[in-house]
């Protein structure tokens, strides 16, 4: 995945994490990761696996398409 890409789901899960009034440390939480490793996601810097991927679509209560613009 390129790194624009990257940081537009980076982006998108942390304005879907904002617009649910969520901290990063709660989200980490839900999803069972680290709070350091997931805001590296939201910042463009990891590439998530498809099931963390699917650990914080859950966690935010959404959809995969709301976050993955592709």
């Amino acid at each position: 995945m390129s790194a624009s890409k990257l940081q537009l789901v980076g982006g998108l899960i942390r304005d879907m994490r904002q617009k649910k009034g969520l901290t990063q440390s709660q989200v980490a939480k839900i999803a069972v990761t680290k709070t350091g490793y997931y805001a590296k996601i939201e910042q463009g810097e990891k590439i998530p696996s498809l099931p963390m991927l699917e650990k914080i679509v859950k966690a935010l209560d959404t959809r995969s398409s709301d976050i993955l613009p592709f």
